[in-house]
């Protein structure tokens, strides 16, 4: 293995393979990667120190030892909503959402390799993350998106200088489609749901939260789940910050009720999600029928006493309304979590939280309804 660069371990059968020459799936079991790699907990760690960026936790991180690419992305602030409850604004981040904390990360390890290009799949806002963050990079990218991609999101991917490739079908199909790219030579595939160096960019989003309030986590972090990339990235977080004597919160994933099958995985005491239909929801950023680390989010909730509750449309709405309402203007899929914690009859039991707003609105709050 390449110092510099950690390696791929499968968390299913434990094959191992060296990030110059690996393919973006396991070759065993066609599953996502895992990384070989776990920060000193010893190793000094004084953010205050490095850059406004996430790499200022870079002792965390396991790419170093370079100056990286970066848009000055992190460091989003913490804004109350009750006083119990907190919301960390990463629809500030550079292309106005969370997806730039794993984007940089990948890109960086893709800027490192030397590829004839990028291939990236998305329904939007990772697209988007990659895009910018290629241009950063000076790297070529393509991004396909499934047909009905809103206009705008690949307007913004065009202009980053991306190849914006639409294809027939859904989300799914467009994944096939970027796969099959990925597989030919000189190209490197910024997969946010099976490559690892993502989730150890989205895990910083717990390391700031940690910074922010004085060397501590919340009782409660709830986060949006769909493939996971955000909950995983914090539970990578959460287990790292414990070595260092930090006392660890309970994880809370939230899903759309119409796409909800981890909800219905952790409700049943399954080790492993069955697909489910793909519905129409407000919610499209969370809606994955069949996540690929289905198995891995459902162990990282139970071990750490949380939960994976649901949320319907029309509760995702007044939510939505209610951050406009509050100064807050985010998409849909971003009120998720603030619909499922609002109420009285919410998941927290009276703990101190702290929830992510990860996407910006790029329209009103008012919304046609869901069979629209």
């Amino acid at each position: 293995m390449t110092p510099e660069l950690p390696g791929y371990v499968c968390p299913l059968d434990g094959t191992r393979a060296d990030v110059e020459s690996a393919r973006w799936c396991c070759p065993a079991c066609g599953g996502p990667w895992d990384l070989d790699f776990t920060p000193d907990p010893a190793a000094p760690l004084e953010p205050a120190a490095g850059p406004w960026s996430l790499w200022r936790y870079g002792p965390a991180l396991p790419l170093s030892g370079q100056i990286p690419v970066s848009l000055g992305e992190g460091h989003t602030p913490l804004v109350p909503l009750t006083d119990r409850i907190q919301a960390k604004l990463d629809f500030l981040m550079p292309t106005l959402s969370f997806k730039d904390r794993g984007a940089v990360m990948l890109v960086e390890l893709a800027r490192r390799l030397g590829p004839r290009r990028v291939v990236a799949d998305s329904s939007g806002n990772a697209g988007t993350a990659f895009a910018a963050y290629c241009a950063r990079a000076g790297l070529r990218c393509e991004v396909f998106v499934p047909e009905g991609t809103s206009q705008k999101k690949t307007e913004r991917m065009r202009a980053h200088g991306a190849a914006v490739r639409v294809v027939p079908g859904g989300r799914e199909a467009a994944a096939r489609a970027a796969r099959e790219a990925a597989d030919e030579p000189g190209v490197f595939y910024a997969s946010h749901v099976f490559n690892p160096y993502f989730l150890h960019g989205t895990k910083t989003y717990v390391y700031e939260v940690w910074e922010q309030l004085g060397g501590r986590l919340p009782e409660v972090l709830v986060v949006p789940v769909g493939n996971g990339t955000l909950l995983l990235g914090a539970a990578l977080a959460v287990a790292e910050l414990s070595r260092r004597g930090v006392r660890p919160p309970a994880l809370i994933g939230v899903q759309a009720e119409a796409v909800a099958p981890l909800a219905a995985a952790f409700a049943a005491g399954a080790q492993d999600a069955e697909p489910v239909a793909q519905r129409p929801t407000l919610a499209e950023g969370i809606a994955i029928p069949a996540p690929p680390r289905a198995r891995q989010i459902l162990a990282a909730v139970r071990e750490s006493g949380g939960a994976i509750v649901t949320v319907p449309d029309d509760r995702l709405r007044a939510a939505r309304a209610d951050l406009a309402r509050r100064g807050l203007s985010v998409e849909p899929t971003a009120a998720a979590c603030w619909a499922a914690v609002s109420s009285p009859a919410g998941p927290l039991r009276s703990r101190t939280a702290v929830l992510p707003l990860c996407g910006a609105a790029t329209s009103g709050p008012a919304e046609p309804p869901a069979s629209a």
